[in-house]
C-alpha cells in the first residue's frame, strides 16, 4: 500500500486520518507543522502528502514552497486540507502545484479517504 504524511497541528484530525488511513493498509507518518513535516517527508519519501495550511512554527503553504524546491520534493502528490475556502488561499496553493484542495469541513474522512486513493492511482 502506499506511504501516506499528515502534516497537521491538530491533533484530534491528525489521528482521525492516520487511524482511518492504516486501517485501508497504508503506512502512515504524521508531524505538527511545516518544519517537522519537511523533515518527515525527507526521511519517508511518501506516496502522498496531506497537508493543513495554517501551523504553528512553519505554516503548510510556506513548508510546500520549501519542498517544491527540493529534488525529492518537486513531485510528491500533495492533497491541502484547510478550513480557509478563501480564494487568495486556494490561488496561493494552486501556484505551488497541488493536486487537490479539501475544506476539511466539506468532507467526510471517508470522503477524504477516497480522494486520497484515487490521487495514488493517477
Amino acid at each position: 500500500m502506499a506511504k501516506i504524511a499528515i502534516i497537521e497541528d491538530d491533533q484530534a484530525v491528525a489521528q482521525m486520518y492516520r487511524m482511518k488511513f492504516e486501517a485501508d493498509g497504508h503506512e502512515v507518518a504524521t508531524a505538527a507543522n511545516g518544519r517537522l513535516g519537511l523533515e518527515l517527508i525527507e526521511s519517508l519519501k511518501p506516496d502522498i502528502v496531506l497537508l493543513d495550511i495554517m501551523m504553528p512554527d512553519m505554516s503548510g503553504d510556506e513548508m510546500l514552497k520549501q519542498l517544491r524546491q527540493t529534488v525529492w520534493g518537486k513531485s510528491i502528490k500533495v492533497v491541502v486540507l484547510t478550513n480557509r475556502n478563501d480564494q487568495g488561499v486556494i490561488d496561493s496553493v494552486n501556484d505551488l502545484n497541488v493536486d487537490a484542495i479539501i475544506v476539511k469541513a466539506n468532507m467526510t474522512p471517508r470522503k477524504v479517504a477516497d480522494l486520497v486513493t484515487q490521487q495514488l492511482k493517477q
